[in-house]
Protein backbone atom coordinates (compact mmCIF):
# COMPACT_ATOMS: atom_id res chain seq x y z
CA UNK A 1 0.00 0.00 0.00
CA UNK A 2 1.77 3.47 -0.72
CA UNK A 3 1.14 6.78 0.33
CA UNK A 4 -1.09 7.50 -2.68
CA UNK A 5 -3.35 5.08 -1.58
CA UNK A 6 -4.07 6.54 1.73
CA UNK A 7 -5.53 9.41 -0.13
CA UNK A 8 -7.53 7.19 -2.93
CA UNK A 9 -5.34 8.46 -5.23
CA UNK A 10 -3.96 5.57 -8.10
CA UNK A 11 -0.95 5.74 -10.40
CA UNK A 12 -1.88 7.27 -14.17
CA UNK A 13 1.62 7.86 -15.55
CA UNK A 14 1.31 4.73 -17.77
CA UNK A 15 -1.75 5.89 -19.12
CA UNK A 16 -0.80 9.39 -19.83
CA UNK A 17 2.25 8.68 -21.84
CA UNK A 18 0.88 5.49 -24.32
CA UNK A 19 -1.40 6.25 -27.27
CA UNK A 20 -4.91 4.86 -25.02
CA UNK A 21 -7.16 4.22 -28.28
CA UNK A 22 -7.05 2.31 -31.85
CA UNK A 23 -9.75 4.45 -33.33
CA UNK A 24 -11.41 3.30 -36.91
CA UNK A 25 -14.26 5.65 -38.49
CA UNK A 26 -16.57 4.56 -41.64
CA UNK A 27 -19.48 6.99 -43.41
CA UNK A 28 -22.24 5.21 -45.00
CA UNK A 29 -23.22 6.28 -47.31
CA UNK A 30 -19.80 7.63 -48.69
CA UNK A 31 -21.20 11.55 -49.79
CA UNK A 32 -24.05 13.51 -48.64
CA UNK A 33 -26.37 15.79 -51.16
CA UNK A 34 -25.52 19.53 -51.69
CA UNK A 35 -28.47 22.18 -51.03
CA UNK A 36 -30.97 18.77 -49.88
CA UNK A 37 -31.37 17.15 -46.67
CA UNK A 38 -29.83 14.43 -46.59
CA UNK A 39 -27.98 12.21 -43.58
CA UNK A 40 -25.09 10.07 -44.01
CA UNK A 41 -24.18 7.47 -40.69
CA UNK A 42 -20.28 8.56 -39.25
CA UNK A 43 -19.39 4.54 -37.52
CA UNK A 44 -16.42 5.13 -34.95
CA UNK A 45 -14.61 2.06 -33.53
CA UNK A 46 -12.61 2.64 -30.16
CA UNK A 47 -10.66 -0.29 -28.89
CA UNK A 48 -8.92 0.67 -25.61
CA UNK A 49 -4.87 -0.09 -26.30
CA UNK A 50 -3.74 0.78 -22.59
CA UNK A 51 -3.22 -2.43 -19.67
CA UNK A 52 -6.25 -0.95 -17.81
CA UNK A 53 -9.59 -0.04 -17.48
CA UNK A 54 -10.00 3.71 -18.43
CA UNK A 55 -13.11 6.34 -18.38
CA UNK A 56 -13.86 7.44 -21.81
CA UNK A 57 -15.70 9.64 -24.12
CA UNK A 58 -16.22 10.66 -27.44
CA UNK A 59 -16.74 14.48 -28.98
CA UNK A 60 -17.41 14.88 -32.36
CA UNK A 61 -17.43 18.21 -34.75
CA UNK A 62 -18.95 18.85 -37.87
CA UNK A 63 -17.47 21.66 -40.52
CA UNK A 64 -19.62 24.59 -41.62
CA UNK A 65 -22.71 23.34 -43.34
CA UNK A 66 -22.92 19.86 -41.89
CA UNK A 67 -24.83 19.69 -38.12
CA UNK A 68 -25.45 16.95 -35.98
CA UNK A 69 -29.14 17.25 -35.91
CA UNK A 70 -31.69 16.97 -39.11
CA UNK A 71 -32.95 21.59 -37.75
CA UNK A 72 -29.07 22.47 -38.22
CA UNK A 73 -28.08 23.87 -34.99
CA UNK A 74 -25.74 21.43 -33.04
CA UNK A 75 -22.46 21.11 -34.43
CA UNK A 76 -20.71 19.31 -31.57
CA UNK A 77 -21.50 16.05 -29.77
CA UNK A 78 -20.46 14.33 -26.71
CA UNK A 79 -20.77 11.08 -25.69
CA UNK A 80 -19.45 9.59 -22.45
CA UNK A 81 -18.53 5.75 -23.30
CA UNK A 82 -18.01 5.03 -19.22
CA UNK A 83 -15.28 2.31 -18.39
CA UNK A 84 -13.74 0.74 -21.05
CA UNK A 85 -11.30 -2.63 -20.22
CA UNK A 86 -8.17 -3.80 -21.39
CA UNK A 87 -8.76 -4.25 -25.02
CA UNK A 88 -12.53 -3.19 -25.12
CA UNK A 89 -14.10 -2.44 -28.03
CA UNK A 90 -16.65 0.66 -28.57
CA UNK A 91 -18.91 1.33 -31.56
CA UNK A 92 -20.81 4.97 -31.81
CA UNK A 93 -23.06 5.46 -34.36
CA UNK A 94 -24.15 9.07 -35.27
CA UNK A 95 -26.07 10.81 -37.85
CA UNK A 96 -24.66 13.63 -39.88
CA UNK A 97 -26.79 15.76 -41.88
CA UNK A 98 -26.35 18.07 -44.42
CA UNK A 99 -29.18 21.48 -44.99
CA UNK A 100 -30.11 23.65 -47.98
CA UNK A 101 -27.43 25.72 -46.95
CA UNK A 102 -24.23 23.04 -47.40
CA UNK A 103 -22.46 23.69 -50.79
CA UNK A 104 -20.71 21.28 -52.33
CA UNK A 105 -17.09 19.93 -51.56
CA UNK A 106 -14.97 18.40 -48.88
CA UNK A 107 -16.22 19.17 -45.17
CA UNK A 108 -13.98 17.53 -42.38
CA UNK A 109 -15.27 16.34 -38.98
CA UNK A 110 -12.97 16.42 -35.91
CA UNK A 111 -13.17 13.08 -33.85
CA UNK A 112 -11.74 13.23 -30.58
CA UNK A 113 -11.84 10.57 -27.62
CA UNK A 114 -10.32 11.34 -24.40
CA UNK A 115 -9.65 9.36 -21.59
CA UNK A 116 -10.60 10.52 -18.36
CA UNK A 117 -9.20 10.87 -14.62
CA UNK A 118 -12.44 9.67 -12.20
CA UNK A 119 -14.52 12.28 -13.66
CA UNK A 120 -15.36 13.71 -17.20
CA UNK A 121 -14.35 16.90 -15.94
CA UNK A 122 -10.56 15.91 -16.12
CA UNK A 123 -8.90 14.54 -19.10
CA UNK A 124 -6.08 12.43 -18.93
CA UNK A 125 -5.13 11.70 -22.92
CA UNK A 126 -6.52 11.97 -25.92
CA UNK A 127 -6.37 10.85 -29.13
CA UNK A 128 -7.18 12.80 -32.04
CA UNK A 129 -8.66 11.84 -35.60
CA UNK A 130 -10.16 14.46 -38.76
CA UNK A 131 -11.97 13.19 -41.59
CA UNK A 132 -13.81 14.16 -44.69
CA UNK A 133 -17.50 14.10 -45.76
CA UNK A 134 -17.62 14.35 -49.61
CA UNK A 135 -20.93 16.63 -50.33
CA UNK A 136 -21.62 16.72 -54.14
Amino acid sequence: MGILDLFGKKDVSNVAKKVPYDVKTSVNPIRLSAHKIDRCDLEIKIKNMTEETVLSSVVIEVGNGLAMDQTGIHKTKEIRIGYLNKNDEYTVIVPIWSNVMTNPGSIPVKINVYVHYRTYSYILNGVKKEINIRVV
